[in-house]
């Protein structure tokens, strides 16, 4: 890969090479890192809704016993 670039000017390496991998894998990284963000997403509603959850459980439970201590 060197030998390639080893007589090419520095711009087409650090310029054009990567402008012209944009344009061809630009929808695919576009693809990847949307599916990055909504797992992401998902794992925090997950994380949220059983956080609730929990909260909610432990208030109920503890409201329930101070209610049969009366």
């Amino acid at each position: 890969m060197r030998e390639i670039f080893a007589g090419m000017p520095w711009w087409v390496k650090w310029v054009a090479v990567p402008i012209i991998a944009l344009v061809v894998f630009g929808s695919v990284i576009a693809t990847v890192v949307g599916f990055v963000i909504g797992l992401l997403f998902k794992v925090l509603v997950f994380v949220a809704l059983v956080g609730g959850l929990i909260y909610v459980v432990r208030k109920f439970m503890s409201n329930s016993s101070s209610r049969s201590d009366w």
